[in-house]
């Protein structure tokens, strides 16, 4: 699958700090895990059950800096929390959604687009099981089904503490939720961010906010994700 937008806008915005064990959870072609490692030194771990994207995650730790530190698994997350106790500092997804969409024919767009191998209930249980009592989980996803996450996760004591709101152009309504979940109960900041001007160029704010990542801001982005 290509890059889209949505891995990028959750790979800027995740600040790892301190951690130590970060678990990338669908990890694709393993940008969002490669992003976090530029600016940590932690052991990261990165999943996903679809062989093609396991290939390419593999291929791409393998060539990059820090690979020595990076870890590619062919599973779901299911599998991979079974029997396990509390481990990671972080955890990061851009999961699948389309939950409440048409199903498309091909085997791996399903499986990155849709819940239906991993639904809200097994990501949030995933989860509990692996973070540790004072990690952090940060997920993106559209605003309806973002929502209803929060809605699920915070029934679960997973409280979401930092939500950044997210347009495509500053004229056009919020399509996606950037969140960050811990186990502490606490205020939440509700932030906003706008890509594009109405022009068409980028705003200020997301030339900040991914400017350690792109070479060159002046051209568009495709989210493969709309």
């Amino acid at each position: 699958m290509k890059v889209g937008t949505d891995a990028v806008l959750l790979g800027s915005w995740v600040i790892p700090g301190e951690s130590n064990h970060i678990l990338d959870v669908g990890s694709g072609t393993g940008l969002i895990a490669l992003m976090l490692a530029q600016k940590s030194d932690a052991e990261i771990d990165a999943i996903d059950i679809d062989e093609n994207a396991y290939q390419q995650t593999k291929e791409n730790f393998r060539i990059s800096p820090w690979f020595f530190r990076m870890y590619p698994h062919h599973i779901s997350l299911q599998e991979f929390s079974k029997d396990k106790v509390p481990s990671y500092d972080l955890i990061v997804t851009n999961p699948p959604y389309f939950h409440h969409a048409s199903k498309p024919n091909v085997e791996a767009r399903t499986h990155a687009r849709h819940s239906d191998v991993l639904s809200f209930d097994e990501l949030i249980d995933g989860v509990l099981k692996l973070l540790l009592p004072n990690g952090r989980f940060c997920v993106i996803l559209p605003c309806k089904e973002g929502m209803e996450f929060l809605d699920k996760a915070q029934k679960r004591g997973l409280f979401c503490r930092n939500l950044l709101r997210v347009r495509t152009r500053s004229d056009k309504s919020e399509k996606r939720l950037l969140m960050q979940f811990s186990f502490q109960f606490g205020t939440m900041t509700d932030e906003e961010i706008s890509i594009q001007e109405e022009d068409g160029t980028f705003t200020n704010d997301y030339i900040e906010l991914t400017k350690e990542y792109y070479i060159n801001l002046k051209s568009g982005l495709s989210d493969n994700k709309e």
